[in-house]
């Protein structure tokens, strides 16, 4: 076998779970969030802004619906975009959300071409520069290529691959584990966060002044997109917040904690309707609380 159909091969096998992912599951339609205590009362809240411009394959309306309910259920009023990223279209937005932007949506290989036009990752940094926030999802290659320059734009170096742990065991981050931290995320008062399930992304280097939220380790690792070949999750992290300017920054190295679906032929529940994932949908509004926090 040659080098160039070896490495095809290999790059199939490690795109197949986020492929079947995409193809082979749907929003759970019995999946709902509730609070006592909304932040805001229904529709008052904030504006946010949910990137569906950029060949995003989990939409409001399709796999990413929990996440709209979540955000919807705590008084926030949320809108869906496919215009390009400018002043304009970010006018009025308080958090502008874009979760696993692909160059290519039809090509499947390891994408390093940025998603966004070098205009827009300008506009959005000078944004959150003047007071904006960004929450910015990404997941295992190709979506964390294509993400690559919007994060490295704020400090963020993301890998371009596949994380997992090396014991195949689920990804709980907890405190209790000690990889999970305390910051103004998870310690939010009354809303507490202890224990989060993520469902296999990729990991990146933060910058020097960002906060970690969650963190990999020697019990990951990580396969590279450019030839398959593997590094320890030693020092990588999959979450973290960043105070840019006036405005604010989350970057999650995957979006399988705020979807709900029920994947393939037995339904099996993945994301905040799984039963290791009781707290996602707060950790999710931890965050939102956090970034639109002024």
């Amino acid at each position: 076998m040659n080098n160039r159909i070896f490495k095809s091969i290999l790059l199939i096998w490690l795109l197949m779970p986020f492929t079947y992912l995409s193809a082979q599951s749907v929003a759970d339609p019995v999946f709902r969030f509730e609070t006592e205590r909304p932040r805001y009362k229904n529709g008052k809240g904030p504006l946010v802004l949910y990137d569906e411009g950029h060949n995003n394959p989990f939409t409001l309306k399709g796999q990413y619906a929990a996440f709209a309910q979540v955000l919807e259920a705590d008084g926030y009023r949320l809108e869906a975009s496919s215009q390009t990223i400018t002043a304009e279209t970010l006018t009025g937005v308080r958090v502008f959300v874009t979760a696993n932007a692909l160059h290519d949506l039809d090509n499947w290989g390891a994408q390093v071409a940025s998603a966004y036009a070098d205009e827009e990752v300008e506009t959005l940094y000078d944004w959150v520069q003047r007071g904006g926030s960004l929450f910015l999802i990404t997941d295992q290659m190709p979506a964390a290529g294509s993400a690559g320059k919007l994060a490295a734009r704020f400090g963020f170096a993301l890998i371009n691959g596949f994380a997992q742990r090396k014991d195949g065991q689920p990804e709980i981050f907890s405190r209790n584990r000690g990889n999970l931290t305390g910051n103004p995320v998870t310690d939010a008062a009354g809303f507490a966060i202890d224990s989060i399930r993520f469902w296999v992304g990729t990991g990146f280097v933060p910058p020097p002044d960002a906060i970690i939220v969650s963190s990999l380790g020697e019990d990951y690792e990580v396969s590279l997109a450019s030839d398959g070949s593997k590094i320890s999750g030693k020092g990588l992290v999959n979450s973290a917040i960043l105070q840019c300017g006036r405005g604010r920054v989350c970057l999650i190295a995957d979006a399988g904690p705020f979807y709900a679906l029920l994947r393939g032929i037995k339904s099996e529940k993945r994301g905040m309707n799984h039963p290791d994932a009781r707290q996602n949908a707060q950790f999710l509004l931890n965050i939102l609380h956090w970034l639109d926090a002024r």
